[in-house]
């Protein structure tokens, strides 16, 4: 990846003349069945872009109550597009198509328009959970029939491809525009991809400019971006095994109460004890070279990836085992 980053064919992307940037949009078009691709800095910024481009101030998102851009990205529908979230609690982070379709709005001038309804998968705080393509197709379904864009926050979409092994096309075709991570389990150091229509992206890169996501010699991360691309997937069948033992032996440790299902690289785990226990694993963690995060008081996030073998799994188990037996109990 850092031979080809050093060897990257470059232009100049804010004019559409880099060739690799080019290239590396192109594929992943094709590969999710899309017009067009538009590289970006990162997911929150294509996620963002989608909203500004599919609603108008004033317009409402529909968002399961847990996602990212929800919870995550600094308010950023609001401040920047001025677009109102409304979040639907799912069951395990996945919404249901009757409940989107109740909850969404009409013309009528006393509320606000419904424009769009957003999809995370992987579910990050779900724990990596997989939203099912046959729930995705029916939401789908309820989108057309209201007339209402439907976009993927797609920044694990990879690894719902891999551990299902439905192809990417079958993940794009229900939606409007997607986003997904060339980081993250791809292995890229940065950069993220938005697909959709060809009026879609064209809309898509002023309002990139807009928000200076437009850079230069940009090809040498589209380089780097390439590589993940046809290269990241084939490592993720490790990571989820990974985090699938990781997810069994943490079951069995004093002091956890639950870990949520494991389906991809994601393990979430809930603790007994006091408040702010969590925190205090992590720290135990850290100082020990394992480096974890607290999601809430009592709460841990773990992500495996291509950096991390069986022998730094097993590392991590016999650091977290010390650290939960040393831990304050309730």
């Amino acid at each position: 990846m850092r031979q080809a980053m050093a060897e990257a064919e470059v232009g100049d992307d804010v004019l559409g003349d880099d060739p690799t940037v080019k290239r590396l949009e192109a594929i992943a078009a094709e590969r999710f069945g899309f017009d067009a691709g538009l590289f970006v800095p990162s997911g929150t910024m294509g996620n963002q872009i989608a909203v500004a481009v599919h609603a108008r101030p004033g317009d409402e998102v529909i968002l399961e109550a847990d996602s990212h851009v929800f919870h995550f990205e600094g308010g950023a529908a609001a401040a920047i597009s001025g677009v109102q979230a409304r979040p639907l609690a799912g069951v395990e982070c996945v919404l249901d198509p009757d409940t989107i379709a109740h909850a969404i709005r009409g013309e009528d001038d006393h509320v606000p328009r419904t424009s769009m309804v957003v999809i995370e998968n992987t579910h990050n705080m779900g724990g990596g959970r997989i939203v099912p393509l046959d729930a995705i197709r029916s939401v789908s379904e309820v989108c057309r029939r209201a007339n209402v864009r439907l976009h993927l926050d797609g920044a694990r979409i990879f690894n719902a491809v891999v551990a299902t092994g439905q192809d990417p096309e079958s993940w794009g075709d229900p939606f409007d525009s997607v986003t997904f991570c060339l980081s993250k389990g791809l292995g890229a150091p940065i950069g993220s991809i938005l697909l959709g229509s060809s009026d879609f992206i064209r809309q898509s890169r002023r309002v990139r400019k807009r928000l200076g996501g437009g850079m230069r010699q940009v090809g040498v991360l589209a380089a780097a971006g390439l590589v993940a691309l046809e290269e990241g997937p084939r490592g993720l069948v490790q990571d989820h095994a990974n985090a699938s033992h990781l997810a069994a032996e943490l079951a069995e440790m004093k002091r956890v109460s639950r870990v949520a299902p494991t389906q991809t690289n994601i393990v979430r785990v809930d603790l007994e004890g006091e408040s702010g226990c969590a925190a205090e694993v992590v720290k135990t963690c850290e100082e020990a070279g394992v480096w974890i995060l607290a999601i809430g008081e009592r709460s841990l996030r773990l992500v495996t990836h291509r950096d991390v073998d069986a022998a730094d799994v097993e590392r991590a188990l016999e650091v977290l085992g010390r650290a939960l037996d040393e831990g304050k109990s309730r």
